[in-house]
């Protein structure tokens, strides 16, 4: 299987790993059939995502489509955010196989469960 530099890069040197302590916004997902499970916290600030961290299981499609998210989404308003689509993830990456593509979907999943995360304790608050 061959993956792109973008990939390797990005499996190899992840950016953006570890966990927000004081986070505004957590979303976790998981696929049970290939047993891969992502974590996205993120930090907002007037709307846009100021920080954001992964934790990732799983293979390298799956840690490399962590890492290219946050990168995208960083900086990001959360209406923005949530327009990416795993599409636009596979394709920052140069592609990925097509049996790997449920790799960057589970990564805006997390992405999109956080700022609904976010939203909602928002409105809690409120």
């Amino acid at each position: 299987m061959l993956y792109s530099k973008k990939v390797m890069e990005h499996f190899t040197k992840p950016k953006n790993v570890g966990k927000i302590e004081d986070a505004d916004g957590l979303g976790i997902v998981g696929n049970p059939k290939c047993g891969d499970t992502m974590e996205i916290t993120i930090k907002v600030k007037d709307e846009k995502i100021a920080d954001i961290k992964f934790r990732t299981f799983g293979c390298a499609s799956a840690i490399a489509s962590s890492s290219i998210t946050t990168v995208m989404a960083k900086g990001m308003t959360l209406d923005d955010a949530l327009k990416l689509t795993r599409n636009d993830v596979a394709k920052e990456l140069d592609g990925l196989p097509p049996h790997k593509m449920h790799c960057s979907n589970l990564a805006a999943d997390a992405l999109h469960k956080a700022i609904e995360n976010y939203r909602e304790e928002k409105d809690k608050k409120e």
